[in-house]
């Protein structure tokens, strides 16, 4: 696995803003739209079912992992796209930054909002949609998302809004899924038996480098993607696993909740055989790496 350096431009001079100056700033009035957006509609549906905190606490050491790697600053402004349950977020403020949430599923934000107070963190956390943006040109120094703005219904629109959203020298660093990864495997496991809407191209080519420079580079002055893999660990066998994902994680809980009883058992057995065959753990429990394509741009 290639280890690439993580250029960065000089963050040594930050805006000296208070908290309250900076979340004043970063505001951005959007129009809103007097016809509701069917796309945006079907990816808040999918994330507000089930309970996504439940899946996601089996990647957060590979999460800290990746915050770690990009060195943060203690007043570097950071915005965490499609925080989820803040995965990202939390470790980023552990650091000392200015750290900003946003997504678009408001049980997520809720659960959120509770880790980091649990912690003591100061954070903000906002509803919003990672294809429109509620924050000023430039208002943050990083930009992130981890599995997250992967998935919004219209890949050029969330590109636009990465880049917008960064300063000047400032940097974007995202974590998607490959195709080939035992991630990519199932999520195209479930579209066989619930294809995604019309018209909406596969969040999987955010996993592919080209799709990433076709959707980045022109924004960017160096981008460097590195192939890296995440390991997922429950204190369940696979098949209780999968059934986790059933319950609880939007993609699978929708597909599943659509198919009729014999399409229940077909799905249910291509998941848990997938499982089995990648589980590395001997003891009971599951222990999975998938592999993801992380991108580190500067502006």
């Amino acid at each position: 696995m290639t280890h690439a350096f993580l250029g960065r431009s000089n963050f040594s001079r930050y805006p000296s803003l208070t908290p309250t100056i900076f979340m004043l700033k970063q505001q951005r009035q959007t129009p809103v739209s007097a016809e509701p957006d069917p796309l945006a509609a079907r990816v808040r549906a999918t994330w507000t079912s089930g309970d996504f905190g439940r899946i996601a606490r089996g990647y957060e050491l590979g999460a800290a992992q990746f915050i770690t790697r990009l060195g943060l600053e203690p007043g570097e402004r950071v915005l965490d796209i499609a925080t989820g349950t803040g995965n990202l977020a939390i470790p980023a403020a552990r650091t000392g930054a200015l750290v900003t949430g946003v997504d678009i599923a408001p049980n997520l934000v809720t659960q959120a909002k509770a880790r980091a107070a649990a912690e003591g963190l100061t954070i903000r956390f906002d509803v919003g949609d990672a294809e429109a943006l509620a924050y000023d040109d430039g208002a943050f120094d990083t930009v992130v998302s981890m599995f997250g703005a992967m998935f919004a219904a219209r890949p050029e629109r969330a590109a636009s809004e990465l880049l917008r959203v960064v300063r000047p020298g400032g940097r974007i660093a995202m974590a998607n899924w490959t195709p080939t990864s035992f991630i990519g495997e199932m999520l195209k496991v479930t579209s066989r038996y619930s294809p995604p809407a019309a018209g909406v191209p596969s969040p999987l080519l955010w996993g592919t480098e080209q799709c990433v420079r076709d959707r980045l580079a022109a924004g960017v002055s160096a981008l460097t993607l590195t192939r890296r893999l995440i390991t997922f660990e429950f204190a369940l066998d696979p098949a209780g696993v999968v059934n986790e994902f059933i319950q609880w994680y939007g993609p699978t809980l929708r597909a599943f909740a659509s198919l009729d009883e014999g399409g229940k058992a077909a799905l249910r057995r291509e998941l848990e055989a997938l499982w089995f065959d990648h589980n590395r753990a001997d003891d009971g429990t599951t222990r999975v790496q998938s592999e993801y394509l992380e991108v580190v741009g500067e502006v």
